[in-house]
């Protein structure tokens, strides 16, 4: 592997005009760039990455927290973020927090000690640890932060409940979502704007986590707690599945019975049978722009909206019922 110093011999100028080009710090004469770009291509040269983040206090690393990297929405949204960042000659340090307080701290104190150039985030926690680093929220967005890519989950709710209200329904069950996560209210709100103008009864499903390996007895506990729902508006599709497949285990048929409307609009929500209706999220775009958004931060690039708002889409397929053209 070549050293700078042997690019600076090969160049015919000294080390520290080529470290002033390798990091645009200070000046460096248009001849001299040209001779030191040219042996750097010659020599396959790479930079020492570690190195110039502790001369810059800055590196070309940025920092992604997501919540569970087991439920599928989220490698989706670091996808968007990796292609979006590769793009900008970054490279991706992942953190999977999985609920856990302190594994987020260490996360962070991480993300630190590398110098990242700033930090995307999926998890509702504290983020005013990252001392001045640039941050932008995905999904889960609160007020504290200036800068959050999202999408409209108030709207979301309402598409959902809609969906349910057009097709017979008799005893509806909404699944909330956990109670710090501020989307969960927002998609709730939704929900009983939509019911309560129909004037339609509905009974309250709290759940404490959106995390894959809690789905599975969630179902179970809202089966049995709820044994005649004939319809249900789920908090996510992970645990729209897993209620189907409980569903389907007891004999209860789908959605002749039970009708049910998940949200994310995940992969292998289409692939199941029957298929999952959802309300559709556009995960790729939500990390694309993010890391957009980011970028244009840590570069000091003109920002037009910092607060970013996707729109969702209602999904229809067959987990819900043939829609009452009298509703």
């Amino acid at each position: 592997m070549a050293t700078i110093k042997e690019v600076a011999e090969l160049a015919g100028v000294s080390v520290a005009t080529v470290s002033r080009a390798l990091n645009n710090s200070g000046y460096v004469g248009k001849a001299s760039r040209e001779k030191v770009e040219r042996a750097i291509k010659l020599l396959d040269f790479y930079p020492n990455e570690v190195a110039r983040s502790l001369y810059q206090k800055k590196s070309k690393l940025i920092g992604l927290l997501l919540p569970d990297i087991a439920n599928p929405f989220f490698p989706l949204v670091a996808k968007g973020v990796e292609d979006k960042v590769n793009e900008r000659g970054y490279s991706l340090i992942l953190g999977n927090v999985q609920g856990d307080l302190e594994k987020e701290k260490e996360y962070l104190k991480i993300f630190a000690q590398n110098n990242v150039a700033g930090v995307l985030s999926a998890v509702q926690g504290n983020t005013k640890e990252l001392n001045g680093i640039p941050i932008v929220l995905l999904d889960r967005v609160n007020n504290e932060t200036d800068y959050a890519v999202h999408t409209d989950d108030h709207h979301g709710g309402e598409l959902a409940a809609q969906a349910i209200v057009e097709r017979q329904a008799k005893n509806i069950v909404i699944m909330v979502g956990p109670k710090d996560i501020p989307s969960s209210h927002d998609r709730l709100a939704g929900n009983l704007k939509v019911l309560n103008k129909a004037r339609i009864p509905y009974q309250l499903f709290q759940t404490d986590t959106y995390q894959f390996d809690s789905a599975e007895k969630t179902a179970q506990h809202f089966l049995d707690q709820f044994p005649n729902a004939d319809s249900v508006i789920a908090s996510n599709d992970v645990y729209a599945l897993a209620v189907m497949r409980e569903a389907i285990k007891r004999g209860i048929r789908i959605p002749d019975e039970l009708q049910i409307i998940g949200y994310d609009d995940m992969p292998f929500s289409a692939l199941m049978f029957p298929g999952l209706s959802t309300i559709a999220q556009p995960a790729y775009e939500i990390g694309y722009k993010g890391a957009e958004l980011l970028c244009k931060c840590i570069e000091n690039k003109m920002i037009e909206k910092k607060r970013i708002q996707l729109p969702v889409t209602l999904i229809i397929r067959e987990s819900l019922r043939e829609k009452d053209e009298d509703a």
